[in-house]
């Protein structure tokens, strides 16, 4: 339904009332036909932009949706740890600058927060979100120091699809050696409600993303799970009907088979929209989420010790 003449601003007034009013159900049927759009309009309402500052907004491929954005908290000093946030979207919509609530909630804690977009389907299908993930990740070892971010200290993260794109940029090295760079010099990677273990594949989702790769087994981020991997977080609800809580039981399965336990965090009665709802007001009152992941980024990112010795002095 339009509102004529009410513009952004009072179009998000009317639907942070009706969030309001209908609490989680109202949101959950929006973010249902993907308008993340609201759940960012009613957290700047509600949080206000005051703690971060967009330091960059670049392109870092030739196509419209190679792009991105990068916040540092306000009156930042120093080189900061980068968290590379990739959106989800069933891989076929979705844009960053919708999830700038990500940016919100984690920048203020002492991150650089880069918001990757990707090209989507039906433009490319597998491997061309990866192949975008790791020029992204290219541009911020490029260009994240001008900007106020650490590129020694980059930690890739994701939602849904966006999982996914992560865990498979930190587990399988081609996609990030293609653009000189190791996968190993990633800090870690942190999914949230992803999709890694989804072959045979039985949704419109995965058949048009990934039926026509040659190898199906080998698009999956269990095929790939390595001794050597960087440290890994999982998050998912155990009420998840959209992306079931089993792929993160087995990627944690097939972590600890490679030898490396992956740390899994099961939330109990959260939904796959719950998970992402979290990181935005009014819904992070439930901090499960960011109680889940905060320690695992400064854990991963702590300086190394002759850094900070250095730094000592």
């Amino acid at each position: 339904m339009a509102f004529p003449g009410w513009g952004w601003l009072g179009w998000s007034l009317a639907m942070l009332a009706l969030i309001v009013a209908g609490g989680g159900t109202a949101l959950a049927l929006a973010l249902r036909t993907n308008a993340v759009a609201v759940l960012d309009n009613a957290d700047w309402l509600l949080r206000g932009g005051g703690d971060v500052v967009l330091a960059a907004s670049e392109r870092y491929g030739p196509d419209p949706a190679q792009k991105l954005e990068m916040f540092v908290p306000r009156g930042a000093h120093g080189p900061l740890p980068v968290i590379v946030f990739i959106h989800g979207g069933s891989w076929a919509s979705g844009d960053p600058q919708n999830y700038r609530f990500v940016a919100r909630a984690l920048a203020p804690q002492g991150y650089a927060v880069v918001l990757a977009g990707y090209r989507l389907y039906p433009r490319v299908r597998y491997p061309g979100m990866l192949e975008d993930g790791a020029l992204a990740l290219r541009w911020v070892a490029d260009h994240a120091a001008a900007h106020g971010g650490d590129s020694s200290r980059v930690v890739v993260m994701g939602h849904s699809a966006g999982a996914y794109n992560a865990l498979m940029l930190a587990l399988d090295r081609r996609w990030l050696a293609a653009r000189g760079l190791s996968a190993d010099a990633l800090r870690g990677a942190v999914g949230v409600s992803g999709p890694y273990a989804f072959y045979p594949f039985d949704t419109p989702a995965a058949i048009h993303s990934f039926g026509q790769a040659p190898d199906p087994q080998d698009t999956q981020p269990v095929a790939h799970a390595r001794g050597d991997a960087p440290p890994l977080l999982v998050v998912t609800g155990d009420a998840d009907t959209v992306v079931k809580p089993r792929n993160s039981i087995a990627l944690a399965r097939a972590m600890a088979t490679a030898g490396v336990p992956l740390h899994a965090i099961l939330l109990k009665g959260a939904s796959h929209e719950d998970t992402i709802k979290m990181l935005a007001r009014p819904f992070d009152r439930d901090r499960r989420v960011l109680d889940a992941i905060l320690p695992f980024l400064a854990r991963v990112t702590a300086p190394a010790s002759g850094a900070v010795q250095a730094a000592a002095q």
